[in-house]
């Protein structure tokens, strides 16, 4: 939880996120041996970043003279405090957001700047980002230790740029903030749907860098999509943890906070008709929002915003999900010829979604045995256990509603 900024922190003394977050990974380290005997500190997070900076400043006292670098990262190094928390909800610790542009580095490729910001920012493991880009593992490990080497090779600044600069990091900013957020709110794997830190973590870069660049329409887009998005998070899950279909929540537990601030963001991102891709998608979470119940959504602007966002970025995922829309509209025949028509895309070949819209399509036309085995084939390629058991029962209740069927229908 607290690594990202542990990182942020030393990064900016020692100029170097590979070291910076080995010395991070050896202030754990130092936890585990002291707290079984010392107890664990009321500020944990505080701790660790200490004891990472002690090390980061005794690495540098080694490299150079101590004068020569205390007057090149300021005198008053030593004596500085470190708050563990943000000031407020919509706060952001500055030192992470000069690690999220560092890591958004024009001189990396863009699957280098999103593996490494995924792995120092969003805490994701090398397993877990390889999944998420649908590529081998040691793929991703060796982009990150080249990200790594090469930022050191080209002494990039630890900071937050300014003017074009700035503006040209910023579609990688927003990415990879993007991903975090979707990670945590539908994890590729693991025993839990949610993971609630990635989702806060997200949604506090999302606020800091709207904050930090009024003027740009998607970064608002962006902050309004996560808020909106966050706000089902209390409804996801039931009691036991499962997950809640978006059509079976309870509404009501929806955060009407976080709805609240989406729709002011979504405000600042401007004139509707010059909606960039993210400020569409939280336009398309506004219709949920707005909507008394699942029965209620507009599913025909909802169909429309997808027309334009896959106008915006093609991509099949986006044309799955405006099947899921047409489907509500046109019926699920319609919705399943486009869906069809998806089988054939390389990207989706392992998309566990793909079978799941297509069983429950079919599932509305009749065809059970058809669905059930979609269901089934879906659940095979997930990774996370809550959406396989999800899928699994719902393979299952179409097999009952069969046999049920077949019952009634016997002389």
């Amino acid at each position: 939880m607290e690594s990202a900024r542990i990182i942020a922190t030393v990064a900016r003394i020692v100029r170097d996120v590979g070291i910076a977050e080995e010395l991070a990974q050896d202030a754990l380290v130092s936890a585990l041996e002291q707290w079984p005997r010392s107890g664990v500190p009321d500020s944990p997070g505080a701790w660790l970043t200490a004891a990472a900076k002690h090390r980061a400043v005794d690495l540098v006292r080694r490299r150079e003279t101590y004068a020569r670098k205390l007057a090149e990262v300021g005198r008053t190094l030593s004596e500085e405090s470190y708050d563990p928390e943000p000031s407020g909800p919509g706060d952001i610790d500055d030192d992470v957001l000069r690690l999220v542009f560092t890591t958004c580095h024009p001189v990396l490729s863009a699957d280098a700047r999103a593996a490494l910001t995924l792995r120092l920012v969003g805490g994701l493991r090398t397993d877990e980002i390889a999944r998420a880009f649908l590529v081998p593992e040691a793929t991703v490990a060796a982009r990150i230790t080249r990200a790594k080497r090469t930022l050191a090779k080209e002494g990039v600044e630890f900071e937050v740029p300014y003017g074009e600069e700035r503006a040209a990091r910023l579609g990688s900013v927003l990415e990879v903030v993007y991903l975090i957020f979707n990670e945590g709110y539908a994890a590729t794997a693991g025993d839990d749907l949610l993971r609630p830190g990635l989702c806060e973590d997200a949604l506090r870069l999302a606020r800091g860098l709207a904050a930090l660049m009024p003027a740009e329409s998607e970064a608002h887009g962006l902050s309004a999509l996560l808020e909106l998005q966050a706000s089902r998070i209390p409804a996801r899950t039931g009691p036991d943890g499962r997950p809640v279909l978006l059509a079976d929540q309870n509404r009501s537990r929806w955060n009407r906070l976080l709805t609240r601030r989406g729709y002011a963001a979504l405000a600042r991102a401007g004139d509707g008709r010059a909606y960039g891709p993210y400020a569409l998608q939280a336009a398309i979470a506004a219709c949920h929002a707005r909507a008394a119940s699942y029965e209620e959504t507009d599913w025909a602007t909802i169909a429309a915003l997808y027309d334009r966002l896959g106008t915006l970025t093609p991509s099949p995922v986006v044309e799955l999900n405006r099947a899921v829309a047409v489907s509500m509209t046109e019926g699920p025949a319609a919705a399943l010829a486009l869906v069809d028509a998806l089988a054939a895309e390389p990207a989706l070949a392992r998309y566990h979604l793909l079978p799941s819209v297509r069983g429950d399509l079919l599932a509305r036309l009749g065809r059970t045995e058809e669905a059930r085995a979609e269901f089934e084939r879906a659940a095979a390629l997930t990774r996370n256990e809550s959406e396989r058991e999800l899928l699994l029962g719902r393979a299952g209740e179409v097999t009952g509603a069969r046999a049920e069927e077949s019952r009634r229908g016997a002389p």
